[in-house]
């Protein structure tokens, strides 16, 4: 391998244990327990590359994969790396209208999907002009592993520029079409070795992995941490409370989205005992509500470091590891090094700590554009090469930055501006409720009305009007629902954020009669 070769792969593959017969990864809910070793990893992701070279594709093809979770699956990802290739990762929740049009978009050479799937997947990709569909399931059976099982078990990274791409993300489209965000060898690992740093990665770590591998958390953040430390993961194929809280005692790290951390409070297992000889508890991909950080706290004697990133930019800011007690709840934390994050208003005016506004960010990590989209990435900058996060916060003066809620998400009721976040906040407080939502939705007068969709805890009786009562008390009138509903639960994506475009949807015509 070349010195100067940014092959991500290359990059993980040197952080490798001397060892190579240790465990890499153990699976947790398999009949038995598999043991793959780090030479595993290596002849497996050798095999699968050499597979994929087999196949004579074009420079920087790209790989289309929408499979269950499982071991397997990752040495997929890390061989189209390490063949050169463009690795596109699907949640396994996509339907077929969906797969239709990102495997349109991106025309890959090559899709790989669960054998149940087959039938209606390779349907859609012959005819987008893809010309190899494999399968590969969850127990280790499907037709790319069968292919593999003939190739050598060595191989040379392919050379790669960290400008290279290195993946492609569907950002989950709230408004539109679904837009691919690119990213690099170099974004990715140039992120990998900020986190490995930041949080603190060390050989003997035992990270849980029990997140998904089609997105950023679970792919990028949580297996490179491991791969790059050199340490092992607890492969979960799916998040099971009391599975997880059993294996506590072994781990050092845990990575969750928020809804897998009040999941995880439920259970009588989660002790500080449990979790004595845990290192590291962090959550992202959603907002962690406050009533969960203090819990946990109590329950555990953790405090969760809290984190955010994007799909087009890997990680931004995070709480700090050490010392503990400078995490703070409600907030996601300082810029990591090497990062930039400021705060704009509505003419693109810097604003003081404290004020609310559009959350800009610069930084080695993020993402060369959106797919075949260039007007919609040339409008995501600003003139001075800052990418707009679409999300709206504020910092505070030691450069902590608290999201209160998505620019798309901003209701304006009769010329005010209504920050959902903050109206969730004041409801979240209140006796009885778990959960709530905020929108906002067409009317005539205001152009638009904030409405609240809230949960009830268990056993618990709440009353729309009653909430409205105790919020006048509150805030200002502008920003207290006009309309509260109260419901079983709130509709969620595969990663635990809660769909509010749903909402919207569903109670549009509220005011319109």
């Amino acid at each position: 391998m070349h010195a100067d070769n940014h092959n991500l792969y290359a990059a993980l593959r040197a952080a490798f244990p001397a060892d190579l017969e240790a465990t890499a990864i153990e699976t947790a809910d398999t009949a038995t327990p598999l043991f793959y070793s780090w030479r595993d990893l290596e002849r497996g992701t050798a095999m699968l590359a050499n597979l994929i070279d087999s196949l004579a594709l074009p420079p920087a093809s790209r790989i289309a994969v929408q499979t269950e979770k499982s071991v397997e699956a990752l040495m997929l990802y890390l061989a189209v790396l390490r063949a050169g290739h463009v690795f596109l990762p699907l949640n396994t929740a996509y339907q077929a209208s969906e797969i239709e049009y990102f495997i349109g978009n991106a025309e890959p050479a090559v899709v790989v999907c669960a054998g149940k799937n087959f039938g209606w997947v390779s349907k859609l990709a012959f005819l987008a002009g893809t010309k190899h569909v494999y399968t590969l399931n969850e127990d280790r059976t499907g037709t790319l592993l069968d292919r593999a099982a003939f190739q050598g078990d060595t191989h040379t990274p392919a050379q790669r520029g960290a400008d290279d791409l290195a993946a492609i993300l569907y950002t989950s489209g709230t408004t539109g079409r679904s837009k691919g965000a690119m990213l690099t060898h170099g974004n990715l690992l140039s992120n990998a070795q900020v986190l490995h740093q930041a949080w603190g990665w060390q050989r003997s770590d035992m990270l849980i992995h029990a997140l998904p591998i089609f997105h950023v958390h679970g792919l990028f953040v949580a297996s490179h941490g491991a791969l790059l430390a050199g340490a092992k993961m607890l492969w979960f194929s799916r998040f099971e409370p009391r599975a997880v809280a059993a294996r506590l005692p072994e781990a050092t790290v845990f990575m969750g989205v928020p809804t897998l951390y009040v999941r995880l409070l439920g259970e009588a297992a989660l002790t500080p005992a449990a979790c004595s000889g845990m290192r590291l508890f962090v959550s992202g991909s959603a907002p962690l509500l406050l009533e969960t950080f203090k819990a946990w706290q109590v329950r555990t004697g953790h405090t969760i470091l809290e984190r955010y990133g994007m799909s087009e930019t890997v990680m931004l800011t995070s709480n700090p590891y050490r010392p503990e007690a400078a995490r703070r709840g409600g907030t996601v934390g300082p810029a990591l090094p090497g990062v930039g994050v400021r705060v704009h208003g509505d003419q693109g005016q810097p604003l003081p700590p404290g004020d609310i506004g559009g959350v800009e960010v610069r930084g080695p990590n993020v993402f060369k554009g959106y797919w075949r989209m260039p007007e919609k990435t040339k409008e995501e900058f600003t003139a001075d090469g800052w990418f707009k996060t679409g999300d709206v916060g504020k910092l505070d003066a030691q450069g902590y930055l608290t999201i209160v809620g998505r620019s798309k998400d901003l209701i304006i009721s009769g010329g005010y501006n209504v920050y959902p976040a903050e109206i969730e906040g004041y409801v979240n407080d209140m006796p009885g409720v778990a959960e709530s939502a905020v929108i906002g939705v067409p009317h005539p007068d205001f152009g638009e009305a904030v409405v609240a969709v809230v949960v009830p805890k268990p056993a618990a009786t709440l009353d729309g009007s009653a909430i409205s009562a105790a919020l006048k008390q509150q805030i200002a009138n502008f920003k207290v629902p006009k309309q509260v509903y109260v419901v079983d639960e709130l509709p969620r994506n595969t990663m635990g954020k809660v769909q509010k475009n749903l909402l919207r949807e569903q109670h549009k015509a509220l005011f319109l009669r």
